[in-house]
């Protein structure tokens, strides 16, 4: 077996089980996961966004993990910032000898690095907020895609805009890159063997379906609950979109939960949709993605897993 120090990058849709393949794969080749999730990086935020950090235990064994739990709820964590700590984890694993496994669903974060991204902290643009704070999402996403194709920019599609201040956050940074040139950042591509867990639509939507239900039941409306109760404002949790949005405007009384179920529900298997849209994209961008059946045993998608990435590193 030939040795592992190019980055391996695990991604799929929502409910394909991805996590659970990264982390028998670094039990296996003795690697470390960097997490590949928008949301993830938040504190307290564990059932909603699917931590699911038992999966990190293996036999016994701990798989270390980075970029989960970096970040308050409430704050605006972003791109730039991911960039970065993405940046300062893969260093320091493979400065001890480790390989680094990303894994995520969050294309926009995953093709960042990976193609490393050239980018400058956006400042808060309140005339701008002001003046677009009464427009609904469909006239916020229309704007966006005006703006995405003046800057010709592959940034921002619905799947990290679900929500009016998402989608407002996206514009302002798109205004801001067309007024102001971005200054050079030292931060590189990355070169990986990018797997992704293929799950087809009817399995992924059962599977999706099996895991809201299990979330509410594991007591996902009270952890929202607790979230707010410490101090943190109902409005920065529905920025966060899906879970946190729906299972909040059930929590303050604007939707019944009958509505919140079925409306997330819906939600859920359109931002699964939307992250295949993204993930075929990347490979139309030049991104080779090695599609595994999520559906083989554990033992043989990561024995197919390490084939790829031996046959990788021997080109």
């Amino acid at each position: 077996m030939t040795e592992r120090r190019q980055l391996i990058t695990i991604l799929g849709p929502t409910a394909s089980g991805k996590t659970s393949v990264a982390a028998h794969l670094a039990a296996r080749i003795g690697g470390e996961i960097i997490s590949g999730d928008s949301r993830q990086v938040y504190r307290r935020m564990d059932i909603g966004t699917g931590k699911d950090i038992a999966d990190y235990t293996i036999d016994g064994v701990n798989i270390p993990y980075h970029l989960i739990d970096i970040a308050e709820p409430g704050t605006k964590y972003n791109l730039f910032q991911y960039q970065e700590d993405f940046h300062k984890a893969y260093d320091d694993i493979t400065a001890r000898g480790k390989t680094a496994i990303l894994c995520g669903g969050t294309g926009l974060y995953i093709e960042a690095v990976l193609k490393g991204y050239n980018l400058s902290p956006v400042p808060q643009n309140q005339i701008l907020r002001d003046k677009l704070s009464d427009k609904s999402l469909d006239e916020l996403t229309a704007m966006l895609i005006e703006l995405k194709q003046r800057n010709h920019s592959t940034m921002h599609n619905q799947t990290d805009v679900d929500t009016c201040q998402r989608a407002i956050r996206a514009i302002e940074i798109e205004t801001y890159n067309l007024e102001h040139p971005t200054e050079e950042r030292t931060l590189p591509a990355v070169e990986a063997t990018v797997i992704g867990i293929d799950i087809n639509r009817e399995d992924r939507r059962q599977r999706i379906s099996n895991r809201l239900k299990a979330r509410l039941d594991e007591g996902m409306i009270d952890e929202i609950k607790g979230i707010i109760n410490s101090g943190v404002d109902a409005d920065d949790l529905i920025y966060y979109g899906l879970e946190y949005k729906y299972v909040t405007e059930y929590v303050v009384g604007k939707i019944s939960y009958d509505e919140m179920f079925t409306q997330l529900e819906i939600a859920i298997h359109q931002f699964a949709k939307r992250q295949m849209t993204w993930f075929r994209g990347m490979e139309r961008r030049g991104t080779h993605i090695h599609w595994i059946d999520c559906r083989l045993p554990m033992e043989e998608k990561v024995n197919e897993i390490i084939r790829i990435v031996d046959k990788n590193n021997e080109e």
